[in-house]
């Protein structure tokens, strides 16, 4: 578990805003591969408290050269643009004692930041109602901002393909989809101040609706369409059915961009930049599943991502031929999800029934006696435990013609999918 950042390191920078202070309270956020997030407050000398909000590299992975400095100049342009961002307060280098690693500091701003509950709680029913057309607007400000000198403008396909050829081309499904899409890219776009991972889970929700747009790291030079396009991949519903961020229509989500002053984007448009989002997670889904399979950053996070590759593969498949999809979602194996006593070779408990002891140790006594991170990496550890137990149980199943390897690209990937979320399918 990381150590907290010091909180003296951070008292002298701070006094600018606020005086002489004490810093402390330190709260590792959950989530965030790439960065860690921690909450902690600046206390004056009566006693009054401002919330704020550090983030920093994770030891190990520093951030590519300039991005910070990207990063905070988006923000600020946006906060200034009167449009809902944290307000930057200062970024600090990786050699400032107490502090470990390059990052950040903003003040915090209160809301929801879990998807599964702003789609799902009573409480923000309201915020569902209005978050597409908000989202929307958004985008439609931030694209009016000037883009900064010096800021990439990186050509998403050439990105693809070099990291996809990296990999030795391990996907037929990503193959598939970077054929259609070179084949159909729309005409280029006047380059704009994109976000670039704007998307349900990176912004602050509450009753009312949105409240802030967090994690500007990939902040970029790029096609206005970019932004919307990643909003809809579907992913970022989090098992709810509306297309845009599980919440709305693409076309609500294109009318109230173009009502805000946005460019005059179509569907078809929309649905190109769909595709490559959708694509282009599943290439950040092996990437950082190589991290922890390198060696250069054991995470069983990470470790756990690489399994969400299928999920990636399913999503393309839906957009590309869907036909095909609906026929292997019917004949998809199906594990029961209990664990097997036979066969037994080595003897009971067999590795399935160990896997299952080990899963309900980590849900029913680790993951209620902690808070936070550990929390969070119970959960994964637990959810990983449970792919290598399905993988057991379809592993031993498959035999003769039919198995997975001799089975259409829908169906291996269907199988595929049915042991790492069979829930992803969305019909039980």
């Amino acid at each position: 578990m990381a150590d907290a950042p010091d909180g003296n390191a951070l008292a002298g920078p701070l006094r600018r805003w606020f005086g002489a202070v004490s810093v402390g309270e330190f709260t590792r956020l959950t989530g965030g591969a790439s960065k860690e997030t921690w909450s902690f407050d600046a206390i004056a000398g009566d006693g009054t408290r401002t919330g704020l909000i550090l983030r920093r590299d994770t030891p190990g992975r520093p951030s590519e050269h300039g991005a910070l400095e990207r990063e905070a100049a988006a923000i600020t342009i946006a906060h200034q643009a009167g449009l809902p961002v944290p307000e930057f307060l200062f970024s600090f280098a990786a050699d400032i004692d107490g502090l470990g690693t390059a990052g950040m500091v903003m003040r915090r701003v209160e809301g929801e930041t879990i998807a599964r509950r702003i789609l799902r709680d009573t409480q923000y029913a309201p915020a569902r109602g209005v978050l597409v057309g908000q989202l929307g607007r958004f985008a439609a400000g931030l694209h009016a901002q000037k883009v900064p000198v010096g800021f990439p403008r990186p050509d998403p396909l050439t990105g693809l393909r070099e990291q996809l050829d990296a990999f030795g081309r391990p996907s037929e499904v990503f193959e598939l989809a970077m054929a259609e899409l070179v084949a159909s890219r729309p005409p280029a776009r006047e380059p704009v101040l994109a976000h670039g991972d704007f998307r349900l889970g990176n912004v602050i929700v509450g009753p009312e609706g949105l409240r802030a747009v967090l994690d500007w790291e990939l902040t970029h030079a790029g096609d206005p369409a970019e932004d919307l396009g990643w909003l809809c991949v579907k992913a970022w519903r989090f098992g709810a059915a509306e297309p845009v961020a599980g919440l709305g229509s693409r076309e609500e989500l294109l009318d109230a961009y173009r009502s805000a002053g946005g460019a005059d984007i179509s569907l078809a448009e929309l649905r190109w930049w769909e595709i490559l989002g959708t694509l282009r997670w599943g290439v950040i889904c092996l990437t950082q599943a190589w991290a922890h399979l390198s060696g250069a950053h054991r995470s069983v996070e990470l470790a756990a991502i690489g399994r969400r590759v299928s999920e990636q593969e399913w999503d393309l498949l839906l957009l590309l031929d869907p036909e095909a999809a609906a026929r292997a979602a019917h004949t998809r194996p199906r594990p029961d999800g209990a664990a097997q006593p036979e066969p037994a070779p080595f003897g009971r408990p067999t590795a399935s029934e160990l896997l299952e002891a080990v899963r309900e140790y980590l849900v029913t006594s680790v993951m209620p006696a902690t808070t936070g991170q550990l929390a969070f990496h119970a959960r994964v550890a637990a959810n990983a435990l449970a792919i290598v137990a399905r993988e057991i149980e379809l592993g031993q199943a498959q035999a003769g013609p039919d198995d997975v390897a001799g089975a259409d690209l829908a169906s291996r990937v269907a199988a595929s999918l049915a042991v790492a979320n069979p829930k992803y399918f969305g019909d039980g």
